[in-house]
């Protein structure tokens, strides 16, 4: 064990020592209802730790998330919120979209603009969209490789956008290169 090991296992040590000192003196003449509250506490830490043992395996039931289904397909299942997310592989970095067949263009966030390692000072916002917030003033953007599933775009166009927009959308410019149904809480891409 080293030094640093060591310190810890003798703050823990200390840390016990006192609890239990508290207890101890605390429940001196009830320790029934003292070693039922340490079982409950303990059951309760217990239900934590599978709770986020198992989160991996009821995380898509909660979030569901696209699938490359067989014949070159990608299935979208629609979110608790109505909405069809999709995450997209740009320039090898993975951005999650909000599937928006309102938009015409492929519209960045600034923060995954920034992720993607557009630096936001450089752009020209020469452009103007108007969305649900108003008018915002857009930047013209070139993505090296755009990827879903098995689809790949090199040097496609997209927008960044001046304004505040928590999350990136995908608008048609993308998404008319598919063939797209919606069926059974399911938005089904195919080229």
């Amino acid at each position: 064990m080293d030094g640093e090991t060591l310190a810890r296992v003798g703050y823990l040590a200390i840390i016990l020592v006192a609890v239990g000192g508290w207890v101890m003196v605390e429940f001196r003449e009830r320790m029934g209802q003292a070693l039922r509250m340490g079982l409950a506490w303990g059951l309760i830490v217990v239900g934590i730790m599978a709770g986020y043992g198992l989160w991996s395996d009821i995380r898509q039931d909660v979030m569901p998330i696209q699938e490359v289904g067989s014949g070159g397909t990608v299935e979208v299942p629609r979110a608790a919120d109505g909405h069809y997310y999709l995450t997209l592989t740009i320039d090898g970095a993975s951005v999650p979209f909000m599937v928006d067949t309102g938009a015409s263009g492929m519209v960045l966030a600034a923060r995954d603009a920034e992720r993607l390692g557009i630096d936001l000072q450089d752009l020209r916002f020469l452009g103007q969209a108007n969305t649900a917030n108003g008018v915002v003033r857009t930047a013209r953007v070139t993505l090296d490789r755009v990827e879903l599933g098995p689809f790949r775009n090199d040097g496609f166009q997209a927008f960044v956008t001046e304004g505040e927009l928590d999350q990136s959308l995908l608008g048609m410019d993308y998404l008319g290169q598919f063939r797209m149904e919606f069926s059974g809480g399911t938005l089904i891409l195919e080229q």
